[in-house]
């Protein structure tokens, strides 16, 4: 399974990048993963745009406050679906501080919420990393999700 998380703006936290990089890490185990900075939406259209011509062909999974809630239980059977059904890459991507905009979330396949309560979108991003990790500790029977 390959996943892409993709996030507007250079990360400005060395706490933050430390984190990204050990989460990225911890992934790589379960699937291929990679970090991707993007400039602004327009970036984010051109290369994971289903539309777009010069876009990797995947699946774009917004992260904002508005989407879906999923337990970790819930993400991880997201995921574990996906990764049994679909063979393309799969995109999640979090927004910058103004969240996205409407020409974006028309082209995103899922809207995923991590909450009702506001987060920086560089947390939101290690919250996700966190998550992501998770949820195939989950679907691998890994102990680590008991409440750790």
């Amino acid at each position: 399974m390959k996943i892409k998380i993709a996030w507007i703006g250079k990360t400005k936290e060395p706490a933050i990048a430390a984190l990204t990089d050990e989460y990225l890490k911890r992934i790589s185990r379960f699937a291929q993963i990679e970090g991707v900075t993007l400039r602004d939406d327009a970036d984010l259209l051109t290369k994971f745009a289903k539309d777009s011509k010069s876009a990797t062909k995947s699946s774009l999974v917004l992260m904002d406050s508005r989407g879906k809630e999923f337990s970790s239980e819930q993400f991880a059977k997201f995921v574990g679906d996906y990764q049994d059904r679909n063979p393309l890459p799969l995109v999640f991507a979090i927004g910058g501080a103004d969240g996205f905009g409407s020409e974006v979330r028309s082209a995103a396949q899922s809207v995923i919420s991590l909450g009702k309560m506001t987060l920086a979108h560089e947390l939101a991003r290690v919250v996700l990393l966190e998550q992501l990790y998770r949820a195939f500790t989950i679907l691998k029977g890994h102990p680590y999700h008991s409440g750790h």
